[in-house]
């Protein structure tokens, strides 16, 4: 992988970048719309293509479960398994295992955890997850890392904290061999500033090619984590890739890139399109409503994706309360291309020193508060 950093805005932290992967290009800030278990939901690679998707994330702990490694080694990889042959990341599967999985137990080797799907009794720890993206063939692939819950101790923070570091190196030393893959080390510390300095000071001595954030977006207010990830990514190299996890809607999205962060993932976009609630210029919009069941305007009059194009919330309305699969993947198609439209003016902003404005503008036709 080849990071090359184009332009840092002259106001912010806000930069774009292009990241080279043997799958392909991908121009930074980037959204990255997730593929959980192989499949971003009702939308085929095809119709990712068309809305811009350069690349996309899939989650090791699903995989790991169904359809197993030996099917997905047997299959040649993830990209070949799903006929997606642009870049893919994919995390560690530890949040995964701390947040789903029943009867975990942690120890310094890795956790002991219990599947959510049938209870079956498993154990993953750095070098089991770096195996298992080896298997998947990813482009970008991430350090086996505890997410530490919000709130927390400082005492359970430091303890994650410190063995999420000692992992990291266990994570280098496993994928030594692979240079077709690129790992990411995970920045945790939860909300205390001085672990979080700790946290990347640990990883930084491992030289990772790029670095996420970890541990933010996990329900604390908004200007908390601002606050955090505005003094974390002060100790990121300039010359890395620097990813978010677990973000996706406008103003998270605006707020990342605002404090440096190149790369996020998150699955509300598409979780809400399936419920029936699309972004808009104007806000977000819930399709189930009475009042949208005779309006032959589209989603969203200012957007130019598939849907719009094509079909009035009216007739949308109806494939929801009829129950028609075609209703989640016209919206999901709206969602999506929207973020990453959006994710394309705010690259162009950057480029020309006016990203404050852009974000201004945008807040304000969205209903969002400025935070400053």
């Amino acid at each position: 992988m080849k990071f090359t950093l184009h332009k840092t805005e002259k106001h912010t932290k806000a930069r774009t970048g292009t990241i080279e992967t043997k799958h392909g290009s991908i121009q930074t800030p980037v959204f990255m719309p997730v593929g959980t278990r192989a499949t971003v939901k009702t939308m085929t690679p095809e119709e990712l293509k068309s809305i811009g998707a350069e690349i996309i994330l899939s989650n090791t702990y699903h995989l790991y479960l169904r359809p197993g490694m030996e099917i997905m080694e047997e299959m040649g990889g993830l990209h070949r398994f799903m006929h997606w042959d642009r870049p893919i990341l994919t995390d560690s599967g530890g949040f995964q295992v701390f947040s789903l999985s029943q009867m975990r137990k942690i120890t310094e080797e890795g956790v002991t955890f219990r599947s959510h799907i049938d209870g079956s009794r498993h154990f993953i720890g750095p070098e089991e997850s770096i195996r298992i993206q080896h298997i998947l063939g990813s482009d970008i692939i991430m350090a086996f890392d505890e997410c530490a819950p919000y709130p927390a101790s400082r005492e359970y923070i430091e303890q994650s904290m410190e063995r999420t570091t000692r992992w990291a190196a266990r994570c280098v030393e496993a994928h030594q061999d692979k240079k077709d893959q690129a790992l990411f080390g995970i920045v945790q510390g939860g909300m205390y500033k001085d672990l979080r300095a700790r946290s990347a000071e640990g990883l930084l001595a491992l030289n990772f090619p790029g670095y996420a954030v970890g541990g933010l977006s996990v329900g604390e207010p908004l200007d908390l984590m601002t606050d955090i990830l505005d003094y974390t990514t002060d100790f990121l190299p300039q010359d890395k890739p620097r990813y978010l996890m677990g973000v996706g809607t406008p103003d998270y999205l605006f707020e990342a890139v605002r404090y440096g962060i190149d790369m996020a993932d998150c699955v509300l976009p598409t979780r809400i399109a399936r419920n029936g609630t699309v972004f808009t210029k104007n806000g977000r919009l819930v399709i189930r409503n009475a009042k949208y069941r005779t309006d032959d305007r589209p989603l969203d009059p200012a957007c130019d994706c598939y849907t719009c194009r094509n079909y009035s919330r009216a007739y949308i309305r109806h494939l929801f309360n009829v129950n028609e699969i075609l209703g989640p993947r016209l919206t999901t198609v709206h969602n999506l291309h929207f973020l990453l439209r959006l994710m394309e003016r705010i690259r162009e902003a950057i480029e020309k020193d006016d990203f404050l404005a852009l974000r201004e503008d945008f807040y304000r036709s969205y209903g969002y508060s400025l935070q400053d």
